[in-house]
């Protein structure tokens, strides 16, 4: 699928690159309830640790930088791939498409990580959704 970026998310991608010398593949932008904005960084696969930096400091710098919450999540190959990396760090067992009238990921997810994978407000399910539509035309995301 393409992916068009805004211009504030081509700037944020060339800023993440340049501070963490990972490849940001996409950048999407959500704003907060309280008002604030959380930016979420696709990675490309094996470039998540110089994204993080020893100890987070890499991507605790982007934030600085940026003055906004930074959520990273690894690029995958699969749909399947895909959806479980979006919905880390919950453990996901298992990420079944279904390609009906709409299509679904079932993600069966730990008992005890459902809160997580949701996140609070709902935050990472919806993120998780967003990037598995931009990426996979994939319209929900079902926790099992």
């Amino acid at each position: 699928m393409v992916v068009t970026l805004s211009d504030t998310a081509r700037q944020f991608i060339a800023l993440f690159e340049d501070e963490t010398g990972a490849t940001a593949r996409d950048c999407v932008v959500f704003e907060e309830s309280d008002g604030d904005e959380r930016v979420v960084f696709l990675v490309k696969p094996g470039d998540m640790a110089k994204a993080i930096g020893s100890g987070g400091e890499t991507v605790r710098a982007v934030e600085s930088q940026l003055d906004r919450e930074v959520v990273l999540v690894e690029d995958a190959d699969t749909p399947e791939a895909f959806v479980a990396n979006a919905l880390a760090p919950a453990a996901v067992y298992n990420v079944t498409v279904s390609e009906d009238d709409d299509t679904i990921a079932y993600a069966e997810v730990d008992s005890a990580d459902t809160g997580v994978a949701i996140g609070e407000g709902g935050k990472n399910i919806t993120t998780a959704e967003k990037l598995a539509k931009r990426h996979y035309d994939i319209d929900d995301i079902q926790l099992t």
